[in-house]
């Protein structure tokens, strides 16, 4: 083998080589902030489908006068959406999801984040106003308190 031939195969080599060693470097430098972007968008989706049913809440309690029991509580939300007739309407309008999820009723008490935990829901019947607390399990987010009167309806992340 001569030099020149030598030379062209080495620079061949060398140069896939360095085409290589930069697609890893683009893909160890994008994929970590990638993921990061996709957890902050599935924070965002979480967090807006507990204002949605923080609204659903604020509509029961509003047109029945009080907010649902403890037990059964997000299964009288899921009722009252689906035998309301303003609910039934307008509920596509009035609790729109975030994509790519669209609005279905039985899926409003739960996370969009797999596996799709249920929202907590407990109300604090003993005290007025009357209190509740929705918990979105896993995560620390939270909608209202049990006992300061100052966070009816209020999430801790604002």
């Amino acid at each position: 083998m001569d030099l020149t031939t030598r030379n062209n195969i080495l620079t061949i080599v060398l140069a896939i080589l360095i085409v290589f060693l930069a697609w890893f470097l683009y893909r160890s430098i994008v994929d970590p902030y990638q993921e990061v972007i996709e957890e902050r968008e599935m924070v965002e989706r979480e967090r807006h489908r507990m204002e949605l049913v923080r609204d659903v809440l604020v509509q029961y309690r509003s047109r029945r006068g009080n907010f649902p029991p403890t037990e059964g509580g997000l299964d009288s939300l899921i009722a009252f959406l689906k035998t309301d007739s303003m609910m039934v309407q307008r509920g596509d309008t009035l609790f729109r999801f975030m994509p790519p999820h669209t609005y279905n009723p039985d899926s409003i008490v739960f996370s969009p984040r797999p596996p799709h935990n249920r929202f907590e829901y407990t109300l604090n019947d003993t005290i007025r106003p009357r209190l509740y607390l929705l918990v979105n399990p896993g995560t620390d987010d939270r909608i209202g308190d049990l006992q300061r009167t100052t966070m009816l309806n209020a999430p801790n992340w604002n």
